[in-house]
């Protein structure tokens, strides 16, 4: 099975100071890889190069096998990547059905001679419908999102890219600050997003989270990647030690 997403030695330095070293990673279609790593690590800054906001140093990227740059956000989008950032890119005073096309009412609006006239009725009947088929069950989607709780907020965010058939949808800290109910819901619509072909990188510091729901495993400790690894050949433990230390084994203090 060919790559979705390919990283070869991909290094971005800001002057002298290396946020990336050679990172080398892959994403399969449908999985859910989780990206882990201490502050500090690269994640942010690897995120940003997925995202088409920061260009790599040095490297390649391969998309579906094939060498790409991806120069702007907008070519990252035109590929199939999403990226839900940790404040969603949502406006909480507009209604949910209007959240889910921000950005893309180009596509269902209907051009008339001097503007653009939005087609609210089916827009609002094609975010319920997503909603719906990720198994998130919102009545109003007249709601404003102010009002919504922050795993529902979320679950706006994830239907969303799902519906606009992205390849590989990127979660930053998806979990954060979220209840024990809440976060088992987001888990699930993440999985769910997976069994609809869409591959995951799931970016979170809940090592318990990631174990629930990712397949695979990529580590980065200090810009580099220590460890990738399929979740049947680690422990919860290992995992803390590589994000910690960069390696599997646990270091003891002498005393």
């Amino acid at each position: 099975m060919t790559n979705l997403l390919e990283l070869k030695d991909v290094t971005k330095s800001f002057g002298r100071v290396y946020s990336l070293r050679k990172v080398n990673m892959t994403v399969r279609p449908g999985e859910v890889l989780g990206l882990l790593g201490d502050n500090g690590a690269g994640k942010s800054t690897l995120i940003k190069v997925l995202a088409g906001v920061h260009q790599p140093s040095a490297g390649d990227i391969l998309w579906d096998g094939v060498k790409t740059t991806l120069d702007t956000p907008r070519v990252a989008m035109s590929r199939g990547i999403s990226v839900v950032y940790q404040d969603l890119g949502i406006i909480p005073l507009l209604s949910i059905w209007r959240n889910f096309f921000l950005g893309r009412e180009e596509e269902v609006s209907r051009k008339l001679p001097f503007h653009w006239l939005l087609r609210t009725s089916h827009m609002r009947s094609v975010a319920r419908q997503a909603l719906t088929k990720l198994g998130i069950h919102i009545d109003d989607v007249d709601l404003t999102v102010a009002k919504l709780s922050g795993g529902e907020r979320q679950s706006i965010a994830i239907a969303r890219a799902v519906h606009f058939q992205s390849k590989l949808l990127i979660l930053d800290e998806p979990t954060a600050a979220l209840s024990l109910k809440e976060t088992a819901k987001v888990l699930s619509y993440v999985r769910a997003a997976s069994e609809q072909g869409v591959a995951v990188v799931l970016i979170t510091h809940n090592i318990a989270h990631a174990f629930e729901v990712c397949d695979r495993f990529t580590v980065l400790f200090h810009g580099a990647v220590a460890e990738t690894t399929e979740k049947e050949g680690v422990t919860e433990q290992e995992l803390a030690n590589l994000i910690n230390t960069g390696t599997r084994m646990q270091h003891r203090i002498a005393v």
